[in-house]
């Protein structure tokens, strides 16, 4: 790839790896009926976009969850641990590549997601890499639940570039989902659709950007 100088990272698979079967089979065992429909890498509950983008509150979420399968007896902390069922790891090597990206590269992280996973993965980092935040990983971060937009929609996309001064045609846009590969795309940016078993290790290998 010629004259990147930007990159915008998706968090779930691309940076840290999730499984929406294991997801799915938790929401399952809450006592929710078909999961698939419930929550999915393609499709999902209304209520999910509703979280994304911090249109409601945990607390409504989780309401939701037990008004869904009639269990008002579900804890705070059953609905957030099946949620949060969904993350699995982020391998070290991942963090070294995304240090070395942003010394070479105007790099961000751009990612669907919510004030629940936030708290989740915030610990998880802390943890395994002794850091505060993703924000030292990148020049600046975007969640969707803080920025009241989530991918595809363009919105989100050009919110990035105008705030950052960013030309698209220097951009690139790395993510797991062809429906947000296919928005970031309407506004000039350069994307790459990232599938296991490829990795961003690999990828960036391939493609000779470090």
């Amino acid at each position: 790839m010629q004259n990147i100088k930007n990159i915008i990272f998706d968090y779930g698979n691309v940076i840290f790896h999730i499984d929406f079967k294991r997801v799915q089979q938790a929401f399952r065992d809450l006592g929710i009926e078909n999961v698939e429909d419930f929550f999915g890498h393609r499709k999902q509950d209304p209520v999910f976009d509703l979280l994304d983008r911090g249109e409601i509150t945990n607390a409504d979420f989780r309401n939701k969850v037990r008004e869904i399968v009639n269990r008002p007896d579900l804890t705070d902390e059953q609905i957030d641990n099946a949620w949060n069922s969904i993350f699995i790891d982020t391998p070290v090597a991942y963090i070294h590549l995304l240090k070395e990206a942003k010394a070479k590269y105007r790099t961000f992280l751009l990612s669907n997601t919510n004030a629940i996973h936030e708290i989740f993965f915030t610990d998880y980092i802390k943890k395994h890499f002794n850091l505060n935040s993703n924000d030292p990983l990148f020049e600046k971060v975007y969640y969707s639940h803080l920025v009241g937009k989530r991918k595809p929609e363009p919105e989100i996309f050009q919110q990035v570039l105008v705030e950052n001064g960013l030309k698209a045609e220097e951009t690139l846009f790395i993510d797991d989902s062809p429906q947000h590969i296919e928005g970031a795309k309407k506004l000039g940016i350069h994307t790459h659709l990232l599938t296991a078993p490829d990795n961003i290790i690999n990828f960036f290998e391939r493609e000779g950007l470090l």
